[in-house]
């Protein structure tokens, strides 16, 4: 069975791929089991993350922009981040009609639900990025709505990071300081044929352009296909600039996820464990009646869980 599987998955098959990302996310045991066969060849593929409010245009945007960059020899694959639940399936519906133009010229896209969590966002796609990359996608966007913690993680996990705005999702001056100026290396004024669409470019240039850090600032429009190409080839660049640094990143991204793991699996524990101790019973009913206070009910149960 799992001969069969990564054999078609090599071969880019669509099917196998998803179902070994329907694996990655709904069975831990086998998904143990891809993971142990294709992980030698894993850590290869370029990582972009593009984030921004819903309604940036984002999706619209990827679709254009991995059909320039199938030009420039590139074979692109997405995962988008489902902020809400596995059951919805979230914006994946809307995202691929409109990625319909890109996965005929063989993008391949797929949702992946966030869980809530500590590290299961990056669990989830950093698996599905190894399943991608043994089926010969590079590079590998990771689609995700808004700014928060599953940003914050998937610029962890991204070798290069994109940040989408537009003029009519309330994005602003005061919205881009307090916003996510800090992880983008490009920040993209998409719908530039919109109204404010210049202003709100020579906002970030200013407040966000004119940092240390000289993040790349573009304008794009799908609708008029302007600064696409453009904005494909300084993702080509970026991707052979980031390449020679790949095996330092991989290593730092390895040590990150070996800590997920850990602190996941003593979560785990530390959950059976207080189901079955009888002393957090004794605690929490000593707390619900308040002679003890929860800190101190705390500290007595952890100190009856680690001895």
């Amino acid at each position: 069975m799992w001969l069969d599987l990564l054999s078609e998955l090599k071969k880019g098959k669509r099917g196998a791929i998803a179902k070994a990302i329907s694996i990655i996310e709904n069975d831990e045991k086998k998904a143990r089991q891809i993971v142990k066969k294709i992980f030698k060849s894993s850590g290869k593929s370029t990582v972009i993350g593009i984030t921004g409010p819903a309604g940036a245009g984002k999706s619209s945007l990827i679709n254009k922009t991995s059909i320039a960059l199938k030009k420039l020899g590139y074979k692109a694959a997405v995962l988008a981040v489902d902020p809400t639940s596995h059951l919805t399936g979230g914006a994946i519906l809307g995202d691929r009609v409109r990625m319909t133009e890109s996965t005929d010229s063989g993008l391949y896209i797929r949702s992946i639900a966030s869980r809530g969590a500590t590290g299961a966002i990056s669990r989830s796609i950093r698996n599905s990025i190894r399943v991608l990359e043994y089926a010969g996608f590079d590079p590998i966007i990771i689609e995700s709505v808004g700014a928060g913690q599953t940003e914050v993680e998937i610029s962890n996990i991204a070798d290069i990071t994109v940040v989408v705005f537009n003029p009519h999702t309330g994005d602003n001056i005061q919205t881009i300081k307090a916003g996510i100026t800090e992880i983008g290396d490009i920040y993209v004024v998409n719908k530039a044929d919109l109204d404010g669409a210049s202003q709100l470019f020579e906002s970030v240039k200013e407040f966000i352009g004119m940092t240390e850090r000289n993040p790349i600032i573009l304008k794009t429009s799908t609708i008029k296909n302007q600064g696409i190409v453009e904005f494909a080839k300084k993702l080509k660049d970026l991707m052979e600039k980031t390449k020679k640094s790949q095996k330092e990143r991989e290593q730092k991204r390895l040590e990150t996820e070996l800590k997920d793991i850990v602190i996941n699996n003593v979560k785990t524990r530390v959950d059976q464990l207080l189901e079955s101790d009888k002393n957090y019973a004794k605690y929490l009913t000593r707390l619900q009646a308040k002679e003890l206070d929860p800190f101190e009910a705390a500290d007595k149960i952890t100190a009856s869980v680690i001895k």
